[in-house]
């Protein structure tokens, strides 16, 4: 069986020697043995005992807590909900740090496309990235409700060309329109538009949405606040 000195299983455990002769001092991790020379010995299970102390160390648990803690009579009980806890917490701070990571990727990706790098670019950027699950969530429905439509339209020009029956047609076309002008008003009326030249977020009439060419993430219209007239990027509207 392996035998450990007080610098190896300082160095095993990433503490100072200091520190493991402390713990001695405090009772918390006493060699069973010692050498010839007198130099203090640690065994396998020392080195595990150790680990432990570490870890609990880490949790900002206090030195008297630990010692009543190990010498319970079944402390891997509490030890094992203190790593399952410990894993949750660093699994959830691991997701925070990717989420972070994916918007700072974002965020460079989208400055490549800047002609004219500036804060309110930036400020921009921002704005778009804050809000671009909520204005995904709208195009999805949106999508969503585009195929019904796509699916009452073709079902009932089947129809009436295997059968002859027109009139389902004329009521899906209603319907559809009817659809058409609802989806139209509900994905305008949750949207807004972010000026290129003076960078202020405003909402176009519905008529100046429905008409104006636009791009998936863009739109052709006229800023209230500087006049510019042009491309406009899309945003959602609180």
């Amino acid at each position: 069986m392996s035998k450990y000195t007080t610098g190896e299983i300082a160095k095993l455990c990433g503490v100072s020697v200091r520190t493991v002769q402390y713990y001695d001092t405090r009772g918390i991790l006493v060699p069973n043995e010692l050498s010839e020379g007198g130099r203090r010995l640690y065994s396998e299970e020392d080195l595990k005992r150790m680990k432990i102390i570490c870890f609990l160390r880490e949790l900002d648990l206090p030195i008297n807590s630990i010692g009543e803690l190990l010498s319970e009579e079944h402390p891997e009980d509490v030890i094992g909900i203190l790593l399952g806890e410990q894993e949750k917490a660093l699994s959830e701070e691991i997701s925070k740090k990717r989420a972070k990571l994916d918007k700072l990727e974002e965020l460079e990706h989208s400055l490549k496309r800047v002609e004219h790098f500036s804060v309110e670019s930036i400020g921009d950027i921002a704005h778009i990235m804050e809000n671009k699950k909520k204005l995904r969530k709208i195009r999805t429905i949106m999508l969503a409700i585009g195929l019904v439509m796509d699916i009452i339209e073709v079902g009932t020009i089947y129809l009436w060309c295997t059968t002859g029956i027109w009139w389902p047609f004329a009521v899906g076309m209603c319907a559809v329109l009817a659809m058409g002008i609802w989806i139209s008003a509900f994905y305008f009326k949750r949207t807004a538009y972010i000026c290129p030249k003076c960078h202020a977020v405003f909402k176009p009439t519905f008529k100046q949405s429905f008409w104006s060419p636009h791009t998936p993430n863009t739109r052709k219209l006229k800023c209230p606040d500087c006049g510019h007239h042009g491309f406009c990027v899309e945003t959602y509207s609180k």
